[in-house]
């Protein structure tokens, strides 16, 4: 996957570098780095009952210390807050944003992941990077997992007019580290979302997303 997918990228880059000065802009083949920026679970997924009530038998003993544990539904899961990085703990939350994308050359605002055209970075990595960062402001609280995309799929945009040239879209994988908040920018909107509330955004891709994305 990873072979396949470097070598996608240096063909098309090769191909744009290719062009000579005088082409023009729409004869160029365009090609998008995308970020999934997740927050990785903070607390262990929800025990079963019968597995609970196991590891308590088990437990109990000489040494046995009760606790509290932290609660586990939060004011933001109550409140249906999809702000906040404070919901769904037990899950993997994804930044989705809403306004002008590339998927939709009509100008008309729709979801869509940080995303930046690939032009004069050294890498399609640095690409992804600037992408987030003209969201969040810096990168001092994310992790890039790795220098290879993720994955990626040739997009048609969405238009009521004239047909546009379909692109190519690379996914590069970002986490949160240590923070309970972004600043988040250049946007109508924006959520952190489940798996499952993502895929509700992109019906035309859920069996792609659906594979790669880990739940």
């Amino acid at each position: 996957m990873r072979r396949s997918v470097a070598t996608t990228v240096a063909r098309s880059a090769a191909a744009r570098r290719g062009f000579s000065s005088s082409a023009s802009s729409s004869s160029e083949e365009k090609i998008v780095a995308a970020v999934l920026f997740e927050r990785l679970p903070v607390v262990i997924p929800k025990i079963e009952p019968i597995v609970y009530a196991f590891q308590e038998f088990s437990g109990k003993g000489e040494y046995h210390i009760d606790y509290e544990p932290a609660p586990r539904i939060t004011e933001a899961d109550k409140t249906n807050d999809k702000k906040s990085l404070q919901r769904a703990l037990d899950r993997r939350l994804y930044l989705l944003l809403y306004g002008e994308s590339y998927a939709a050359s009509d100008g008309k605002p729709v979801w869509h992941f940080p995303e930046k055209v690939y032009e004069s970075e050294d890498t399609l990595r640095q690409c992804a990077e600037s992408a987030l960062k003209s969201v969040i402001g810096d990168l001092k609280n994310t992790y890039f997992v790795g220098n290879a995309p993720m994955g990626h799929m040739v997009v048609q945009p969405a238009t009521s007019g004239e047909v546009s040239s379909p692109f190519k879209q690379f996914f590069f994988k970002s986490q949160v580290i240590a923070t309970n908040k972004y600043d988040i920018k250049k946007c109508e909107d924006y959520v952190w979302v489940t798996k499952d509330e993502l895929l509700e955004h992109f019906p035309d891709r859920i069996e792609y997303l659906n594979k790669m994305i880990i739940s």
